[in-house]
C-alpha cells in the first residue's frame, strides 16, 4: 500500500483563466483584477500522515522544479493554524503541474493542504478557513473552493460564474517558469473595463465566441518576456476543433477550448511532446472536499 493510501489525500486543481482584465492599481501597488477562473480535472495530489514532525516531501514528474523550503506555500498554510497548527505531521506533494505557470500550482497546494486540515480537525470549515486562505495569497480562496467563479480585488473577491455549458480544455506549457511580479512590473498601457457576461452559455461555441470579445491583459507582456508562447499559443490554435486559445493567468501555461473533454483528451496528444502538456474537462465539485 503507497503512503498516499494510507494517508489523507487532497487534489489541487489547476486554476485556469478563460480571461484577466487588469482594472487598475491600488495605492499599494498590487492590481485589480476581473477574471472568469475554471479549474481543470490535472493536479497535484497532497497527502498527510502521523510523523515525529512538521515536514514536507515532493515526489512527481515536476518535483525537480520546486523545493521543500520553508517558504513552501503548503508549509505556511500549515503554520497559518497557529498556536494550533500541527506540530507531528508529514505532507507528501506529488507534483504534477509545473511550476510558475500561471496556474495557480501554489496556490492550489495551499488550498489544498488547509482543506485536508480541516478534515484533520485543526481547522474549522467555512468562514475560518476562507479567512486563513486570504492571508496566504490572493488565488488561495478561489483554489480554496475549486468552483467556477467570477473574480475580483486583487483575485480575491469571488462571486458566481455565469452557468457554464459542456467544454473541454487542452493545457500547454513550454517548460519556462515565468514569474507573475516580472509579469505584473512589465504591464504598461490603458487599464480595461470589468467585462459584461450573460447569466449563461447555451454551448462551448458560444462562450468562446464571447470570451474572444475579451483578453488577458497579461499576455502582451508575458509574451515578451518568454517568446515561447507565442509557438504554444499557435499550435493550440491549429489544433483540429479549437474554438479558442489564450494564456492563462500570468503564463506560460496556454489553453484552448473544445467542444467536450473528449475532443481536448483526443487533440492534446498533438502538441510537441516536450511540452507539459493535458486534455480533459473540469474537475468534478465532488472530488473536492467542502
Amino acid at each position: 500500500m503507497s503512503f498516499h493510501e494510507r494517508g489523507r489525500v487532497e487534489l489541487a486543481p489547476a486554476k485556469v483563466n478563460l480571461f484577466l482584465h487588469v482594472l487598475g492599481r491600488r495605492a499599494d501597488g498590487y492590481h485589480l483584477l476581473d477574471s472568469l477562473v475554471v479549474f481543470a480535472a490535472v493536479a497535484d495530489r497532497l497527502s498527510a500522515a502521523p510523523a515525529r514532525a512538521l515536514a514536507l516531501e515532493i515526489g512527481g514528474p515536476q518535483a525537480a522544479s520546486l523545493a521543500a523550503a520553508a517558504d513552501n506555500l503548503v508549509l505556511r498554510a500549515a503554520r497559518a493554524l497557529a498556536p494550533a497548527a500541527p506540530a507531528a505531521l508529514r505532507f507528501v506533494l506529488e507534483k504534477n503541474l509545473p511550476v510558475a505557470a500561471g496556474i495557480g500550482g501554489g496556490s492550489a497546494d495551499a488550498a489544498a493542504a488547509l482543506r485536508l486540515l480541516a478534515r484533520l480537525g485543526y481547522v474549522g470549515a467555512g468562514a475560518e478557513l476562507a479567512s486563513i486562505a486570504a492571508t496566504l495569497g490572493a488565488d488561495v480562496p478561489a483554489c480554496l473552493a475549486s468552483r467556477p467563479a467570477r473574480a475580483g480585488g486583487v483575485g480575491e473577491r469571488l462571486g458566481p460564474a455565469p452557468r457554464l455549458p459542456e467544454f473541454g480544455l487542452v493545457l500547454a506549457n513550454p517548460g519556462v517558469p515565468l514569474a507573475t511580479a516580472d509579469v505584473f512590473r512589465a504591464r504598461s498601457g490603458a487599464f480595461s473595463p470589468r467585462a459584461a457576461l450573460p447569466d449563461a452559455w447555451a454551448s462551448a461555441a458560444a462562450m468562446a465566441a464571447d470570451l474572444a470579445q475579451l483578453s488577458n491583459d497579461l499576455e502582451p507582456p508575458a509574451r515578451a518576456l518568454c517568446p515561447a508562447i507565442g509557438p504554444v499559443l499557435g499550435a493550440l490554435a491549429a489544433l483540429p476543433g479549437a474554438l479558442l486559445a489564450r494564456l492563462s493567468g500570468s503564463g506560460a501555461t496556454c489553453f484552448a477550448i473544445f467542444a467536450t473533454p473528449a475532443e481536448a483528451e483526443a487533440a492534446a496528444p498533438r502538441l510537441p511532446a516536450p511540452w507539459w502538456r493535458w486534455g480533459g474537462g473540469l474537475i468534478a465539485p465532488e472530488e473536492i472536499s467542502p
